[in-house]
């Protein structure tokens, strides 16, 4: 999450990471400045929130593709031997 946070902040930005932390980040762009420590957190939960959006979505998807089933009298496993 922290790098793909970094990426979106400041796409092709110059800096290496040498550690774990926010202070770790060496910053070698002469152009983009080095996002502030609360645009990085701010980013970083708004990655893990999406992340844990798009799981229940996609829950919530597979649940409702199995009712469908269900409903036909199918099993994700029929499904799976019918389309073979």
């Amino acid at each position: 999450m922290s790098i793909l946070a970094l990426i979106n902040l400041r796409p092709d930005a110059k800096w290496k990471w040498v550690g774990n932390d926010y202070a770790d980040i060496e910053w070698l762009d002469e152009v983009q400045t080095k996002p502030t420590f609360e645009e990085y957190t701010a980013e970083v939960a708004r990655l893990q929130e999406k992340t844990v959006a798009d799981t229940l979505a996609a829950e919530a998807a597979k649940q409702a593709a199995q009712a469908k089933l269900a409903k036909l009298g199918l099993t994700p496993d029929d499904l799976k031997a019918l389309l073979g």
